[in-house]
């Protein structure tokens, strides 16, 4: 059995899910709405007493033991989202380089050393904000070097993140560029010129 499909999926309290026509919907506290449908081959059944949803495998095939885990992560990620949601901080390195918030305060506008700013509008249900490494506040006009993304949809917070970042990735001699938080970009020695005799 898969160690992670086998694992049934706790429902916290203030979440409501229900399972129908081959789809998961999962509704949080916070009015965040999610759904998910899922393969054919797998059974998703939620049960009421335990408060739990479990995920089923007809068989022990390579593609079936596959879908199980994945189905499974799919469910317990919907179900993270709605009551913690999901964050990626990304850093931007390099003199002049940073970001502000557009006039309606949607959109994130990246100054990040061509001759024309980046904007980037975030999918529906992903907040972005702009701040400062050392957590100074700032103010709203005021442009930060710290984006943090978040949202309840894990694949949609990465995939803007992963945009934001691929727009000036950081480069290797003086690592200038945008970075995910913690992230460690390889460094290369820059050409040495000695004097020759």
């Amino acid at each position: 059995m898969s160690r992670i499909g086998k694992q049934p999926i706790p429902i916290p309290a203030g979440v409501k899910a229900r399972v129908e026509n081959g789809k998961v919907y999962v509704e949080g506290p916070k009015g965040a709405k999610l759904e998910v449908a899922y393969h054919s081959n797998m059974s998703v059944a939620l049960d009421e007493k335990t408060k739990t949803i479990n995920v089923a495998r007809p068989d022990d095939e390579r593609q079936n033991r596959a879908l199980h885990g994945l189905t499974r992560a799919l469910i317990a990620n919907m179900v993270e989202g709605v009551t913690k949601g999901f964050e990626k901080r990304l850093i931007i390195e390099g003199i002049g380089y940073q970001a502000r918030m557009d006039a309606d305060k949607k959109s994130v506008v990246l100054t990040v050393g061509f001759a024309n700013q980046i904007v980037m509008t975030p999918p529906e249900g992903v907040t972005v904000e702009v701040g400062d490494p050392q957590g100074k506040q700032l103010k709203p006009t005021d442009a930060g070097t710290l984006i943090i993304v978040r949202g309840a949809d894990k694949q949609k917070v990465g995939q803007y993140a992963a945009e934001i970042r691929a727009s000036k990735p950081p480069e290797p001699y003086k690592g200038k560029g945008i970075r995910y938080d913690k992230e460690q970009v390889r460094r290369k020695e820059g050409k040495s010129f000695s004097s020759s005799s």
